[in-house]
């Protein structure tokens, strides 16, 4: 089995991948929704998850696996570990003025080769903060790594993207939803605050 279909069949059977009606925390509308933290919460499911990532990258000299808050730590720590490497964490920043930045003593040995990883990519949004954050310290970003890409663009984060798997998950604005003029409910997934109901 690919690493592709091997990640698909864990998403599956971890219960983290959903069809139905989903508001995104973009404000958009979905007929399906990968749940990262069904995957999360079954520590050896998303081990297995891991082990994908970090049999990839296992001979790329890698120092330091980062990955952003919330889920990122997760995987950061669990890949890192089964490299046998160190892990950071960009947190969000409280001074409102930086996105994401290093706390706690996180310090990076000049030159360390960084493998930054996060569960979903949709917008890209953590990956670049993440690597913003890096920019600041004196370390060569091997790449990023997800566990699944469900961008609808291209996107260029400037650093070699793996993922591995590529869900292409159509999703549309309230207005042009076939499942609310299907009159179909709709749920929201997640804890984020601030979403519209």
């Amino acid at each position: 089995m690919t690493a592709e279909g091997a990640l698909l069949e864990t998403l599956r059977s971890s219960g983290a991948l959903k069809e139905g009606h989903f508001l995104l925390s973009s404000g958009r509308h979905s007929d399906r929704y990968v749940e990262k933290f069904d995957l999360l919460r079954q520590p050896a499911a998303a081990s297995a998850a891991c082990r994908l990532i970090a049999d990839a990258f296992r001979d790329r000299g890698i120092d330091v696996v980062v990955g952003p808050t919330t889920g990122g730590i997760i995987l950061a720590f669990e890949i890192a570990r089964q490299l046998g490497v160190s892990a950071a964490y960009a947190e969000r920043a409280d001074d409102g003025k930086s996105v994401r930045e290093f706390r706690r003593g996180t310090t990076f040995v000049p030159g360390a080769s960084v493998l930054v990883v996060d569960d979903i990519l949709t917008t890209g949004g953590s990956l670049r903060e993440t690597l913003l954050a890096l920019a600041k310290h004196p370390v060569k970003v091997v790449a990023s790594a997800v566990l699944v890409d469900r961008s609808s663009d291209d996107l260029d984060l400037g650093t070699p993207l793996f993922s591995l798997a590529r869900m292409e998950i159509p999703s549309w604005e309230p207005d042009a939803c076939p499942l609310c003029a299907a009159g179909l409910p709709v749920a929201k997934p997640g804890t984020t605050p601030g979403l519209p109901t």
